[in-house]
């Protein structure tokens, strides 16, 4: 099981979308070097307000491309790092993914699934109904959020387009993702 790195994206500001650039840097510990996101406490607006001390399980967030046709057949025009990304990825069903999976992006950069993006109104004023589109249902009726996946910078590397995706499961019992 695997996939490809579609585009790579960063951005030193905390805005909502991110850059597309020609390679990251991921940083054990830290996450994408040079983007507001990165460290080990939570960088993240809304989290540091309620507790800027708490450990940061969002330093890289990961976009299945797959989104962007779903998108578009709602009217919805999206491209790579438009919705924060870091990476954008290809031929993995992300969501589908157990907590603890641990991603190996390129030759040596490793990222461990922390859990799932929670889509949120920031969204609509980057495109109207995208919070919408990006939230849909299960056949339980459960929520199911599409906006990717976040994790945390296991193993330094250098990450560029066209680079594979290798999947390492984790053992034992799967835990269904949940957001962080």
């Amino acid at each position: 099981m695997g996939g490809t790195i579609v585009s790579v994206s960063r951005s030193g500001r905390h805005s909502f979308s991110k850059g597309q650039v020609g390679e990251i840097v991921i940083v054990a510990g830290l996450g994408v070097e040079g983007d507001a996101h990165a460290g080990v406490t939570v960088k993240h607006r809304y989290l540091v307000r309620k507790d800027p001390t708490a450990l940061n399980f969002c330093q890289v967030h990961l976009l299945q491309e797959e989104l962007f046709e779903e998108l578009r057949e709602r009217g919805i025009e999206i491209g790579p790092g438009e919705m924060g990304e870091n990476v954008t990825t290809s031929g993995i069903d992300l969501l589908g993914l157990p907590l603890g999976t641990r991603l190996h992006l390129g030759a040596t950069a490793v990222i461990q699934v922390t859990g799932l993006r929670t889509p949120c109104v920031q969204m609509d004023k980057l495109r109207p109904g995208l919070m919408r589109a990006c939230l849909g249902r299960d056949e339980k009726g459960g929520v199911v959020r599409k906006a990717g996946i976040m994790g945390v910078a296991k193993a330094s590397g250098v990450v560029r387009a066209g680079d594979g995706i290798g999947v390492e499961l984790p053992v034992g019992e799967w835990v269904r993702l949940g957001p962080v």
